[in-house]
């Protein structure tokens, strides 16, 4: 059984199109950014909308694949682990970045027509 400690679970949309890197030896690395939405009501019973920006990143075959069948706008339902990593900027400023690292992923509708068959 997976260790359930660090699960993440996600259903949302793409913001834009999966961005995939050469990592050397044949290495694939996708990276992209997934919206949550959740709804409550305020005080006066408006229903007000809250988004959530996550960003995804996978790796090897999960990677060739979410950049073969997903693109902007494509719904997908996403499981993971929550990770953190910092590095320095430019001006040497230290950033921090959390992310969730995809292990599986199952596209639940396509932004957009793929002209490209992954098959």
């Amino acid at each position: 059984m997976k260790n359930l400690s660090n699960c993440v679970q996600l259903i949302g949309n793409l913001g834009k199109d999966v961005e995939i890197l050469d990592v050397g030896n044949g290495g694939k690395l996708a990276k992209v950014s997934i919206a949550t939405s959740d709804y409550y009501y305020n005080k006066e019973g408006e229903k007000i909308e809250s988004t959530e920006w996550h960003n995804l990143v996978a790796w090897g075959k999960t990677a060739e694949l979410m950049s073969s069948l997903a693109c902007k706008g494509s719904q997908l339902m996403i499981s993971g682990k929550l990770t953190n990593r910092s590095y320095e900027n430019k001006e040497g400023v230290k950033k921090y970045v959390t992310e969730v690292k995809v292990d599986n992923f199952q596209l639940l509708r396509n932004g957009a027509e793929r002209t490209k068959n992954p098959f």
